[in-house]
């Protein structure tokens, strides 16, 4: 039996020269530009129901660059342009299969800085990578190592708002294996009291992260009301000072979220959670910061594509079921649950902490629907649907 290797994609720091960001700077321009004109050819015949695929808006690109006022595109790589039109044919894509919403413009101030490589557009010998354009390779910190003979396919450069540039390599990963089996299932609870509260009792406390530096953003986002709106330099400086400051917030967060969801997945085969609409959820005024500051939908997503890189299941419980006014011990449906009441007693005599019990009926109905099939109320978001999903682990090719 052979295993098919994981690719995944390898984040480093790199501190770039002056020619080397000036060059970088121009391409980020140049990508977002042919993006923009390739949605604006789009969405004008969209209007008479006709679909513009990847051939042709790169014979559009062609044509643009023998303009007289388009001629700058020249000078960049082209293979970051060509990969801008087809990154806007996923989008189409997706837009088609109602998987999101209609590709939007990119903004020069607030759409993300970055360009992608393919392996004709760069050179990577000895840990030296140089791009396309470029005399000298990037000074990358490397703070892990590749795999061993690992070979980047794709190579993705990209800068924050806090002015940090990064390079990210995908690889093919060979030390991604399933873990072994194990018999452990877990239901996960999200609270804003604790992070998580686990089916066995155990509850992960709440960093706050944000809170932790909620004076210094403030102070900084005041200097920054206080600026004259345009490009000027101190009002760039005062932008830039509110985005380091929230960059390190992120990431302490994404660091936490890390460790922790990478725990879970190799502790237990079966983890259960809640399908919930965090969207929605930060509507309430109140509680938007705190919700936006646990950041569910970010813990979600790792533990899906960790369980299919180590062969666990992930299962999403539906939203509307009842876990917390349900009694895990006989079964009994409260009638109500207010928010307050973090203990409470069933008529059958059982003392239940809120938020386990709600972990021990996520547990108990997403095994159910695991084994046979989910039999409590659908998701509204998808008629007919099941009212718990099972995330598959990772194909394994023979």
């Amino acid at each position: 039996m052979r295993a098919s290797h994981v690719k995944r994609a390898f984040k480093y720091r790199f501190y770039p020269s002056d020619a080397q960001a000036a060059e970088l700077s121009r391409t980020f321009g140049c990508v977002r530009k042919v993006y923009n004109l390739a949605l604006a050819a789009c969405t004008q015949v969209w209007a008479r129901q006709v679909r513009v695929n990847y051939n042709q808006t790169s014979a559009m690109l062609t044509g643009w660059k023998k303009t007289g006022e388009l001629a700058y595109l020249n000078d960049v790589s082209s293979v970051p342009l060509q990969q801008a039109l087809r990154h806007l044919q996923v989008a189409f894509t997706n837009f088609f299969a109602k998987r999101a919403k209609y590709p939007r413009f990119k903004s020069r101030k607030k759409s993300r800085r970055s360009a992608e490589y393919t392996a004709s557009a760069f050179r990577f010998r000895d840990g030296r990578l140089t791009l396309a354009k470029m005399v000298e390779p990037l000074d990358i910190v490397w703070s892990r190592p590749l795999p061993e003979g690992a070979v980047p396919s794709t190579v993705s450069v990209s800068q924050d708002a806090a002015g940090r540039w990064y390079v990210s390599l995908l690889c093919e990963d060979p030390c991604v294996q399933p873990l072994p089996a194990t018999g452990a299932a877990i239901g996960i609870d999200a609270a804003l009291d604790h992070l998580l509260t686990l089916s066995t009792g155990e509850k992960i406390s709440n960093p706050r992260h944000e809170r932790r530096d909620r004076a210094r953003l403030a102070k900084a986002q005041r200097r920054l009301a206080r600026k004259a709106k345009g490009d000027g330099a101190n009002r760039a400086k005062a932008r830039l000072k509110v985005a380091r400051v929230c960059a390190r917030i992120a990431d302490r967060r994404r660091d936490h979220l890390h460790k922790l969801t990478t725990r879970l997945v190799r502790e237990n085969q079966t983890i259960v959670i809640e399908d919930l609409a965090v969207r929605n959820m930060v509507k309430n005024g109140s509680l938007a910061r705190a919700i936006s500051d646990a950041a569910w939908s970010q813990l979600r997503g790792m533990l899906e594509y960790k369980a299919q890189w180590y062969g666990r299941e992930v299962i999403a419980v539906d939203r509307w079921f009842p876990s917390s006014r349900l009694c895990s011990a006989c079964g009994r449906l409260q009638q109500k649950m207010p928010l307050h009441v973090r203990i409470w007693t069933c008529d059958c005599g059982t003392t239940h902490d809120r938020d386990v019990n709600a972990a021990k009926n996520i547990l108990a109905v997403g095994l159910t629907a695991s084994v046979c099939g989910a039999g409590v109320r659908p998701q509204r978001t998808t008629p007919g649907g099941q009212s718990a999903t099972k995330q598959k682990p990772l194909q394994r090719e023979p």
